[in-house]
């Protein structure tokens, strides 16, 4: 079976090994003639982002480049992309890269014709509708890892340095307008970015499963990018060149950050405020606070979990054998056990606590959250007591 495809759904996607040979392609779809590159600064002098450059320096497309943001990027970085947006007269961007990259990218070209701060457009109540539609740029995203699935999100996570708090920026068309996702752009990522990015989808696909609400696609969607983890990422991190391995990994991600919109759960709400106050990364913290997350939400997740084992095939089967899964796939991955390994410590669970309580993923967690069930899920993932009740 060709492992690659067209499609229209949530976006036009355009999906295979050797595809990013058509970014020119899809950058004049969208209007594009001067497009600016955004990635970050440990992608931008790799051989991936010269290929890209090269490829639209030799279709007549000339393109400019941005690459300065932080790991969990805030915004100061989205200010200095969109000044450089408008000074350069670019008339798009191309986000290219992980999915701090990608945030920033569909954030610049949120931002490159908006005469409000980036934080009135948080993702509350209708501030979307403060958003001067007129004033944004097309965007075209180029995943290189296979995780967030920002490539077809319909919002940027950005930090606000000020008050040490990641924030949604939201609006419906911040989903890019093109996403090309050629699983060699991967083949490179070494085997623990490739372990946590991919515990990252895993996670999307997770929560969104197991969220509230009727939403048959979503399911759907999260129980096949489940079994596409369940059977490529482990071969992904063993041999990074499987190319079959890295696209199950990459469209994994694409589909968990689809189901999502379904919801997600408790570990987003403990992996955010960990990112903003202690740097973190996304993926390892929410690979480390899964199955503390699956133990406290089992009374409402039982009857999911056994057919999550059932379409996974897990020995033994119900909602056991998909704790035993997870913590042995983390254990083969090398992912920390205790939180400890994230940099979080006894005094900082209060503050960690409150934040997460309040972090827009909350309202949807199959069990409702308060702060104290906040704060006992961060002791137990420091003791690294996974408590299923």
């Amino acid at each position: 079976m060709s492992l690659s495809g067209t499609w229209n759904f949530p976006a036009p996607i355009r999906f295979g090994s050797g595809r990013i040979s058509e970014l020119p392609q899809a950058c004049r779809e969208l209007g594009m003639r001067r497009p600016l590159l955004v990635t970050d600064p440990g992608l931008v002098t790799l051989p991936i982002v010269g290929q890209a450059l090269a490829i639209n320096a030799e279709a007549g497309l000339p393109t400019a480049v941005f690459s300065q943001m932080q790991g969990n990027p805030v915004g100061a970085d989205v200010d200095r992309g969109t000044e450089v947006l408008r000074k350069g007269a670019h008339d798009g961007v191309i986000a290219f890269g992980g999915g701090s990259a990608l945030d920033v990218g569909k954030a610049i070209a949120l931002m490159a014709g908006q005469d409000r701060p980036l934080w009135d457009f948080e993702d509350a109540g209708d501030n979307w509708a403060r958003v001067n539609e007129a004033g944004m740029m097309p965007c075209v995203a180029v995943p290189t890892t296979s995780g967030t699935g920002s490539e077809v999100g319909r919002c940027s996570v950005i930090t606000n340095e000020d008050e040490h708090r990641k924030v949604i920026i939201f609006h419906a068309r911040m989903m890019p307008g093109r996403i090309i996702c050629d699983p060699e752009l991967t083949v490179g990522l070494p085997a623990h970015l490739t372990a946590a990015v991919g515990m990252d989808a895993l996670s999307h696909n997770l929560e969104a499963f197991c969220a509230p609400g009727y939403h048959p696609m979503a399911d759907g969607i999260a129980l096949e990018g489940m079994l596409k983890v369940h059977r490529a990422l482990e071969r992904a991190c063993v041999d990074g060149s499987d190319i079959e391995a890295r696209a199950d990994m990459m469209i994994a991600s694409t589909m968990g950050a689809t189901a999502f919109q379904k919801g997600l759960g408790a570990m987003h709400s403990m992996s955010h405020p960990v990112g903003a106050v202690l740097g973190a990364h996304h993926g390892l913290c929410n690979a480390v606070f899964m199955p503390y997350v699956l133990g406290f939400n089992r009374p409402a997740i039982d009857a999911r979990m056994n057919h999550l084992a059932r379409y996974l095939d897990l020995p033994g089967g119900g909602f056991s054998a998909v704790l035993d899964w997870v913590l042995g796939l983390r254990e083969r991955l090398g992912i920390a056990h205790s939180s400890a390994g994230l940099g979080v410590t006894q005094e900082v669970i209060s503050r960690l606590s409150r934040m997460g309580v309040v972090d827009p993923t909350a309202p949807t967690n199959p069990v409702p959250l308060t702060t104290e069930h906040m704060s006992a899920l961060f002791e137990q993932s420091l003791r690294g007591e996974v408590v299923v009740r």
